[in-house]
Order: structure tokens, then sequence, then C-alpha cells
């Protein structure tokens, strides 16, 4: 079987959003706890001749309540006074203001004789670092600026890692959720497409699968959620999961359908979510099946020297879901020697004609599709392959449904079962 692997989606956790460089002025907050030291910057103005704004706190608490979303950056006077501290304490100091303003530049004051503790506050997360005696307005500006970008420029290639290995977890995740078909001991040859129609997702709320049970029955199916968010892609596999467990268990047909539903209704997040659903069980000995329909497509019966038809919809159920107590009829079809039967999801037949214009696919236009790549010779992979495709050029691009298609075939055919 091959899954194509569209495009991973990002998953982000929350972030700290980087503070936006003003166009002109900036806004600083000097954290200053010695009043005998005070940072003496209100006079001084900007490289452009802008005076910078200045707020002034005495402790942390000051500092949270002037820390509003127009302040540019901080500016943290390293320089204690003489109260018995460890020098340390300064740069403890400086990790509760990293805490306190994660999206804000830091800047760390000092004086010229203590660059060893400038060096480590920058190691510790400061931006850069001032000498108090170096300081005028010019440096003080330029260096907020840089600060200020350089903050922003490492919260993005934060978010960007973070993400990065998000969406290798995820893609992990969800490849692991994609069924592996049991089919060990059939003469029958699988092939599947699947897409989902999220963005940079790899599941999407259609489902299938297919297991062959001890009496060589081969049991498929194939589903849709109504929806596209991940709520209905969980969902999904929890049908698929339910599915392959009471199949191994010996239901089928209503049996089976009725109390999927049962699972749908006490997993879904709310009423109004049904699933449409196609189950098909094939005899051991190939020639004949029986098909279930609770509001799904019918399946596509192709058979060497016939054109392809679709197997008859009129004895079908309602999807799960939607009706207490309903039933599902199972219908007995007979297939022969040499068949291939392809289930589908909506997103194969809900594409455009054509860019721009209204009119869908439908099952016809999908008939009408499989039609001139049987007479071109195309099977299994390739003939899924090609459908896809031209759906997909059909509609100018990819779909927005979510789409799965599962192919059965029986004798008539070289292309093994992967």
């Amino acid at each position: 079987m091959s899954v194509p692997v569209p495009r991973q989606r990002e998953v982000l956790t929350a972030q700290p959003r980087p503070v936006a460089m003003p166009e002109t002025g900036l806004t600083l907050l000097v954290i200053e706890d010695d009043p005998a030291c005070a940072v003496t910057v209100p006079e001084l103005l900007d490289d452009d001749g802008t005076r910078l704004r200045i707020r002034t706190a005495r402790n942390l608490t000051e500092a949270a309540r002037l820390l509003t979303e127009d302040v540019h950056c901080i500016l943290l006077d390293l320089a204690l006074p003489d109260r018995g501290k460890a020098a340390g304490d300064a740069l403890d100091t400086l990790r509760q203001v990293l805490r306190l303003a994660p999206a804000h530049a830091v800047l760390a004051l000092t004086s010229e004789g203590d660059a060893e503790r400038a060096t480590e506050a920058v190691r510790v997360g400061a931006q850069d670092y001032l000498f108090r005696d170096e300081l005028n307005g010019r440096v003080l500006g330029r260096a907020i600026r840089y600060a200020v970008e350089r903050k922003r420029a490492d919260l993005a290639q934060r978010q960007l890692s973070e993400s990065r290995l998000r969406a290798q977890e995820n893609a992990r995740l969800e490849r692991g959720l994609l069924p592996t078909p049991l089919l060990d001991g059939s003469n029958l040859r699988f092939a599947a497409r699947y897409r989902p129609g999220r963005s940079r997702a790899l599941l999407g709320g259609d489902f299938y699968d297919a297991v062959r049970t001890a009496d060589g029955t081969v049991h498929a199916m194939i589903g849709d959620v109504c929806g596209h968010g991940p709520d209905e892609a969980a969902l999904g596999v929890e049908l698929r999961i339910a599915w392959r467990a009471l199949t191994f268990a010996g239901l089928c047909g209503d049996r089976l359908l009725d109390t999927l539903q049962q699972v749908l209704e006490h997993e879904r997040a709310d009423d109004e979510i049904f699933a449409t659903l196609c189950t098909i069980d094939i005899a051991p000995d190939g020639r004949r099946a029986g098909v279930c329909l609770a509001g799904h497509p019918s399946p596509l019966a192709m058979r060497p020297g016939q054109p392809p038809r679709l197997l008859p919809y009129e004895e079908s159920g309602p999807a799960l879901g939607l009706l207490p107590n309903a039933r599902w009829p199972r219908r007995q079809v007979e297939l022969g020697d040499s068949w291939s039967l392809m289930m589908y999801t909506d997103g194969l037949i809900e594409g455009r004609v054509g860019q721009g214009s209204r009119q869908r696919l439908g099952q016809e236009g999908m008939v009408d599709i499989a039609t001139r790549q049987l007479a071109a010779g195309l099977r299994g992979e390739s003939l899924l392959d090609a459908m896809v495709t031209e759906v997909r050029a059909l509609n100018g691009g990819e779909l927005t449904d979510d789409l799965a298609v599962l192919l059965l075939e029986r004798g008539g055919g070289s292309e093994p079962r992967p």
C-alpha cells in the first residue's frame, strides 16, 4: 500500500509575541533599586532627536505594573548596593525579569569594571549589556533597537525550532494511526490512496481498513466523518479501530453497524456529528460479497469486457448517528472470477469539473474517468493514481475535502498486493 504524505501541519504551543519596533519614539522600562545610583536617562535623546520615554521601577512588583504593551525594552541595572549580597544575586534578578517579560528585549547595565558579570548576563538571556560610564542617548537608542530586533529573531528561531519538533512528532503519530491492512493468506490485491482536506495534515475524517478473518473472508470498509477538523479525524480513527475489533469478534452487517453507531454516539463531541460507511465482506472463494451502505456512495464494480458500474444503492440505511434504532440491510452481490471493486469517499466525486465551474464531478463523472483509464490498460496502483490525478486536474488544484479510495482486485492482473 502506498499512502501519499502531504505537508505536515504545524502545531505550535503558546509563544510570547515579539514586541514590534516603533516607527518613532522608544519606551524604556528602567529597573533600578538603588536611588543613590539611579540611572539618569530622562534627558537622553534618540539618534533621530526623539526623546526616549522612560519609566522607572524600584522593584519587580513595580516593573510588572509598568510593563505594558508599549514598552519596547527593559534596562536592568546589575549594580548592587553594598548590603552583603552575593555577586550572583543580580543575575538571579535578571532571571526573574526574563520570566516576567519573555517577549521583551532586556539590556543589562553595569560598571566598566564589572565586564565579567555583564558577559554572564548575556549568557543568561539578556540581549546586550551597556557600561554606565558610556551611557548616552545615541548609544542607548541604538542598543535598544538592536536588542529588540535580536529578541524578535530569537523568538522567531525558537518558534521555528519548536514547530519543527512538533511537526515531526505529529507526523509520526498520524502515520501510526493510518491503517495497515491485515490480508495475509488472501489472493486479493489491495491498493489505497488517502489525502486529507485539512492543510498540512496527514489524517482527515475519512477512514478505511481491510482484514481477513480466520474463515478466509476478506472484510473491507471505508467511511467519512462529517467535518474536517482534528476531532473528526480522531473519531474516524476510533471508528476504524472499533470496526476491526468487532469484525474479528465475528460481527458483520446490521449488528456491526448498530454497534459502531453506539460507539459514534458515545465518542462524538457534538450530537450533530454523523458518519457515512460502506462495508464489504467477500466470501472465501472470492466470487460473491455482502455489501452494507450507511449513507455512503455505492462501490464501483469493474469486470473484464464490461463497462464499470455502480453497485445498487436502493437497499441502504442512514448514516451512523442520524437515527436511533436504524437498520442497514446487507445486499448479496455476485462478483464472478475476475473483478475489481473500488470503494471511495465523497471527496473523490465532489470536486469541480473545471476551474471556476460550479458543476461537481459526481458519480457519473467518476465512472467516465474509470472507463477511460481501464481502456488504457490501467489496473491497481496505476489506476488509482491516474484517477486521483485526473480528479485533481479537473478541479483545478488540490481538493478541499478529505479523500480516500480503496481498491480490491481478484484475477486478471499482475500487480502484487503491497
